[in-house]
């Protein structure tokens, strides 16, 4: 039981991996670049870490679900892991952000273009062009007041 906690941080690094894979996000887009982020992520939060255990802010805490192996003293092997999982997920979720805004604004363009394209005059049989039975255009807006005919 005590490699558990470990076995879930690879499961979840293995699920962001699985989202960067299909999506195209982070290490699927640019390996190297990726590799170079992650890598000094990694170190950065390491070394925020033997800050915080060198000014006693940090602690090792006991469960029976971790190793038990420690890289330094309070700095156990998971901790590394746990920073590689912490690090990926964030650019994950940029890249998931920043998907979802493209997405988004593509889509309020090609709704904007196609505003235009509807209040645009056109030809018979185009959108916009109103009011011959059959064809796309405006319909008459109905009073609340007046109900529809059977």
């Amino acid at each position: 039981m005590g490699v558990l906690y470990l076995l879930f941080l690879l499961l979840s690094l293995g699920c962001m991996a699985l989202l960067d894979h299909r999506f195209r996000l982070f290490f699927f887009a640019d390996a190297r670049r990726a590799g170079i982020v992650l890598v000094l992520g990694v170190l950065f939060f390491t070394a925020w870490d033997l800050a915080g255990i060198g000014a006693d802010i940090f602690y090792r805490g006991e469960t029976p679900f971790m190793l038990g192996l420690a890289l330094a003293p309070h700095l156990p092997v998971e901790e590394i892991f746990f920073l590689a999982f912490l690090c990926y997920l964030t650019m994950v979720v940029f890249g998931l952000v920043r998907l979802a805004a493209g997405l988004a604004a593509e889509r309020g363009a090609n709704r904007a273009a196609a505003r235009m394209q509807a209040r645009a005059p056109g030809q018979p049989g185009q959108l916009g062009h109103p009011g011959q039975p059959g064809q796309p255009g405006r319909k008459p807006v109905r009073k609340p007041t007046e109900r529809p005919q059977p």
